[in-house]
């Protein structure tokens, strides 16, 4: 079961011009013509192989190999737990302010509160927690993300993969952002109360055990819930958002194609959409990760009960410092992840291209 599906994302038509045309080790082989009588065989990318072999980048291996998939999870790992952990103090200050509003008047009186009473150590506390889960969580993230974009795309076929190209870009994040969150889970519920609930602990050995003797599996996992209901719209948005913002910007901004630019030139265009990006993400996950903050504070709550406490203001405590926080972690999060695509020499499609294909069933429905 398992190598059939394997086989299935590997046949992706997101992979097609990579192992039709840019084959590991830079082999070159031409690329197939489309013709109208074969459309439910032809690739969407496959129409876009001239452009990508005449680039002529080595790659290191084939779209959907193993190999793939395995250093897009460690992308993955790097992109999330190192931007995570490097934001555990602006981090800590926002879910002060998301718990206790009247103590953490806003994001500079939330620091100079947390100096003043626990000193410059405080401001690290729950970094453990942070880096383990969120390395874990991008793992599932891109790795996954990649594996159901090629999947859903072989599922649709090439038309429909570039007409429904954001519905598929929020299926397939959605998707992946499951399986992420239940990694992060418990780590999340650690981290938060290491944060937020002073006495409780200061350090992850600390407070996994003594929240396993408090409330047991529960405990790490009861935020799950609304743990989805903020990452799994805050994924969708980043995904989405972002491969629309590349795709826009090659095509209106940018005075010159992808394959003309050099690979720092690529990077900032990466860095630009990734910010743009996560200003949505922030603002459309901002009241569920109040949610997750409140509801790991108090331990016998249930997220409804932690939203009615909190009341629709409290519900966005603490918007301006998680749009600055997740605008440049998104940013950041992109840059390392291509990044780490660029070093490996991974396959890199261009922006998305209308097929021939429909190109000449538009062109003859428009001639009748």
């Amino acid at each position: 079961m398992f190598s059939s599906l394997f086989d299935t994302v590997k046949r992706n038509h997101f992979s097609s011009p990579f192992t039709t045309t840019a084959r590991c080790e830079g082999e070159v082989a031409p690329a197939p013509t489309p013709s109208l009588e074969n459309v439910s065989q032809i690739s969407p990318a496959e129409v876009t192989a001239p452009k990508l072999a005449s680039v002529g980048e080595e790659t290191s291996c084939d779209f959907g190999s193993a190999k793939y998939y395995a250093l897009c999870g460690f992308g993955g790992i790097l992109s999330c737990g190192v931007t995570h952990t490097a934001l555990v103090p602006l981090d800590l200050v926002k879910c002060r302010i998301q718990v206790d509003p009247e103590k953490y008047v806003g994001i500079f009186k939330g620091f100079r509160v947390t100096l003043k009473e626990e000193g410059f150590r405080a401001l690290g506390k729950g970094w453990a927690p942070t880096a383990i889960g969120y390395s874990m969580q991008g793992l599932c993230k891109f790795g996954f993300y990649e594996v159901f974009k090629s999947l859903y795309s072989n599922l649709l076929g090439e038309e429909r993969t570039f007409l429904y190209r954001t519905s598929l870009y929020l299926a397939a994040s959605a998707s992946a952002e499951f399986f992420a969150d239940i990694a992060l889970a418990p780590m999340e519920a650690v981290k938060v109360r290491v944060q937020t609930m002073p006495g409780f602990a200061n350090t992850l050995r600390e407070g996994a055990p003594k929240l396993w003797a408090m409330e047991g599996i529960r405990g790490f996992y009861k935020g799950l819930p609304p743990l989805w209901l903020r990452q799994i719209p805050y994924t969708m948005m980043k995904f989405a958002c972002f491969e629309r913002t590349v795709e826009f910007l090659y095509k209106h901004v940018v005075p010159k194609p992808r394959s003309e630019c050099s690979k720092p030139e690529q990077l900032v265009i990466t860095f630009l959409a990734g910010y743009i990006a996560g200003v949505f993400c922030a603002i459309v996950s901002h009241p569920a990760d109040t949610v997750v903050s409140k509801l790991n504070q108090d331990a016998g709550s249930t997220p409804l009960e932690a939203a009615k406490k909190l009341g629709m203001a409290g519900l966005w405590k603490g918007l301006f410092p998680r749009i600055i926080m997740i605008g440049t972690l998104t940013a950041l999060q992109w840059f390392i992840y291509d990044s780490v695509k660029v070093y490996f020499k991974l396959p890199r499609p261009p922006p998305p291209e209308m097929p021939e294909s429909l190109k000449r069933k538009l062109a003859a429905k428009e001639g009748n």
